[in-house]
């Protein structure tokens, strides 16, 4: 007998499908038409939205510094909402996009074309964000989707999800096609997990506990990021004034992002790793370091085994000194979580082998690991940063909500023998 879950996940699951199907025939304009709008509600709404974010922080003491920070709205963050709203709504439609062509010798023509999911599940933890970022790329990529967001983000992304059902209206699309679950109920997750045919892809974005019970659950696929454990290792020939700016950037510049420095790695030929330290120190992030760095400054702490593969999420950064671009790579290849990885060198060749060698989804050359983010990617938004090595990789953003189908013209072929 079903639960109340169960029936619950079964019904928007329903809708979710109907609502699909017209999506998927929906112009681009129609569905352009949509995003701006829910960028002008978003706007208009802002003191709403700010007042039920509020109503979410005063619930938010027990959560860390950097779940606090995801958490909080701002009118700069909201602004920010709509903007990318309005980024996706430029963006090239890819739905129906001819991936690739060809022609047989038996006359019979061939054309793969992207196509949409179907309906995603897309479960996420403090992020209000998430809400019109993933509503507006799924909606964009012909899907439907069924959100269910953290509790404790309850009322800031039920507040935005009001937003994006005033654009859909504005732009006379369903409303099922961007539904956000109406309990916290830690059951409905599990619904969600088990609904093989109502659900097509699920992507968790959270922390790895979320992304652990999703992997180890869920009756339909998985698209998931695993935590950033991500590294910047300093070359022998950086220059000394760029490393201290995209080191510091990379780890201080929000400390609570998936796209944060968590270890810093120094060239053992470097000629100024004390520079590196105290930059990081008087920018206020404790610094655990090898041994042979310990005595650079005061305030360094020594480093244990478990700081290499610990994703801090906070003003801590574990240090180490590694000989050259091999064992930069070697040390990547056994802690890193395959999220991103940036190499700052003036050296070219050795850019070229960290780039090659490094098998992370995000590799980067002189720039911070920051930039880990699909709007700075040109995407618009992202769902999250995929980590694994089927489908789609790095920011999810609008081809990774595509799948594709192939297109076979003939004329009165049939195959014999």
């Amino acid at each position: 007998m079903a639960t109340q879950p169960e029936r619950l996940m079964a019904e928007m699951g329903a809708r979710a499908r109907a609502a699909q199907r017209l999506l998927a025939a929906a112009p681009t304009a129609t569905k352009a038409d949509a995003l701006r709008a829910m960028a002008a509600a978003i706007r208009a709404d802002a003191a709403d939205i700010l007042a039920a974010n509020a109503c979410d922080m005063a619930g938010a003491d027990a959560l860390s510094p950097a779940m606090r920070d995801r958490l909080k709205l701002t009118e700069a963050r909201i602004e920010g909402i709509a903007a990318a709203l309005e980024q996706v709504a430029a963006l090239p439609d890819p739905v129906g996009e001819t991936i690739r062509a060809w022609r047989q010798p038996n006359g019979l023509t061939f054309r793969r074309v992207r196509v949409p999911l179907g309906v995603i599940g897309i479960i996420f933890e403090s992020r209000p964000n998430v809400t019109a970022d993933a509503g507006a790329l799924c909606l964009m990529a012909g899907n439907a989707c069924i959100l269910r967001g953290g509790s404790d983000a309850t009322e800031s992304s039920r507040a935005i999800h009001r937003c994006l059902l005033a654009g859909l209206d504005a732009a006379g699309l369903p409303a099922d096609a961007i539904q956000l679950a109406p309990t916290a109920d830690r059951a409905f997750v599990g619904a969600m997990l088990g609904a093989s045919g109502l659900i097509d892809v699920i992507i968790p974005r959270g922390g790895k506990n979320l992304v652990a019970r999703v992997q180890a659950e869920a009756r339909v696929p998985v698209l998931a990021h695993l935590d950033g454990n991500n590294h910047v290792y300093v070359d022998a020939a950086a220059d000394t004034d760029m490393a201290r700016a995209i080191v510091v950037n990379a780890k201080m510049r929000r400390i609570g992002v998936c796209g944060a420095m968590e270890t810093l790695l120094i060239d053992r030929a470097f000629s100024d790793a004390r520079a590196l330290l105290t930059t990081l120190l008087d920018a206020g992030c404790e610094c655990r370091v090898s041994s042979e760095l310990i005595g650079l400054d005061a305030r360094l702490k020594p480093v244990a085994p478990e700081d290499w593969d610990t994703e801090y999420l906070d003003a801590v950064c574990a240090v180490g000194l590694v000989d050259g671009v091999e064992g930069a790579i070697a040390h990547i290849a056994a802690h890193g979580s395959a999220h991103t990885d940036a190499i700052v060198t003036e050296d070219a060749a050795v850019a070229e082998r960290f780039l090659a060698a490094v098998d992370s989804a995000i590799v980067l050359w002189n720039a911070s690991t920051q930039f880990a983010d699909g709007g700075e990617f040109g995407f618009g938004a992202e769902i999250g940063i995929a980590t694994g090595r089927l489908h789609a990789r790095g920011p999810v953003a609008l081809e990774g909500l595509t799948s594709y189908k192939t297109l076979v013209m003939g004329s009165g072929q049939v195959r014999r023998g």
